[in-house]
């Protein structure tokens, strides 16, 4: 199946804006998985001082995440879908946020300027047409020492997780989101997972983008060896 980019994907998940948030949280432990990812940043102080960037924003899952773990921070949110923003601007805790409607390549034209002291990434990554420059772009943001975090589906190699995956995507995903009248957004999740980087060579993506003390974490339950906390840090020294 070709898959979805750009604004076809966009308008997919503006399709799917509405439900989106019910579909994920049948998802055991998708709230707390993000929190997890979120908390790996390590901000101290809770955020006091730090402008911190949610890129691929979505719904706001992510950015409650953020905002959960460090309750002090600036938090900037985007995302290309002016659909999920709506229903993220809809939240309660919103009006701490800044949103803005972006794709995450274009963040110098839609007015997002650095620096920031953390960005994260949460289902972002293998959604991009070129995740190198999108990875370039953010090394560009980030303070030195400024730290990355990068919560995605990512295989871990094996081949039972890659079988675990499609069945749960048979079994669940595709059925639950073809019942939406937007079945070509799942079936996009179930091969972008698929043909994305497996959780070591997403690793070594970062660490040839320029990051250092590159991380890749597991998460628990049953996406453990499919969902993947990556994180790293611009050099100190990297002044460019």
């Amino acid at each position: 199946m070709p898959l979805l980019h750009d604004d076809a994907l966009a308008a997919a998940f503006d399709r799917g804006a509405d439900r989106y948030d019910r579909l994920v949280g049948l998802s055991p432990g998708y709230h707390a998985h993000l929190r997890r990812s979120a908390r790996r940043l390590g901000l101290p102080d809770g955020g006091a001082g730090h402008r911190v960037l949610d890129l691929g924003c979505g719904t706001g899952a992510s950015t409650a995440a953020l905002a959960a773990a460090f309750p002090a921070a600036e938090i900037t949110g985007v995302d290309a879908s002016a659909g999920m923003l709506r229903r993220a601007r809809s939240k309660p805790w919103s009006s701490r946020v800044r949103f803005v409607h972006s794709p995450a390549e274009a963040l110098h034209r839609a007015g997002v300027e650095g620096p920031f002291d953390a960005v994260f990434a949460a289902y972002l990554f293998r959604n991009l047409a070129d995740p190198d420059a999108t990875l370039a772009a953010v090394r560009g943001l980030l303070v030195p020492g400024g730290r990355l975090a990068v919560h995605e589906y990512a295989l871990s190699g094996r081949r039972a997780d890659r079988v675990l995956w499609s069945a749960v995507c048979r079994g669940v995903v595709l059925p639950l989101g073809t019942a939406t009248g937007n079945g070509d957004l799942y079936r996009h999740l179930w091969h972008s997972v698929a043909s994305f980087d497996a959780a070591p060579a997403f690793g070594e993506r970062l660490r040839r983008a320029g990051f250092t003390g590159v991380r890749v974490l597991p998460l628990p339950g049953w996406q453990t060896g499919i969902t993947h906390t990556f994180t790293g840090r611009r050099a100190t020294g990297d002044a460019r």
